[in-house]
């Protein structure tokens, strides 16, 4: 799994290894390994953080329940903004 800049300070590296069955799973699999991360791109309510947007295999998905499998590439990218 890609890590983007703005949340390396978790991971302190850009990529890691994560399991699990969907993206909701990977996402709980990546905090256990590295608290406080998935709040980042995780609201209160369960959501994905619009700023925040997941692909896998290079295709954007934007269900947490989208099913993984071992050798899917994940990779997490902030929205930029600016004026």
């Amino acid at each position: 799994m890609v890590i983007p800049t703005p949340l390396r300070s978790y991971t302190g590296r850009r990529e890691v290894a994560a399991d699990g069955e969907t993206l909701a799973a990977l996402l709980f699999d990546l905090d256990r390994q590295f608290p406080g991360i998935r709040f980042r791109v995780i609201d209160e309510q369960g959501r994905m953080r619009p700023h925040v947007r997941f692909f896998v295999n290079g295709e954007a998905v934007s269900d947490l329940a989208h099913p993984l499998r071992p050798t899917d590439a994940v990779v997490i990218v902030p929205a930029l903004s600016g004026g």
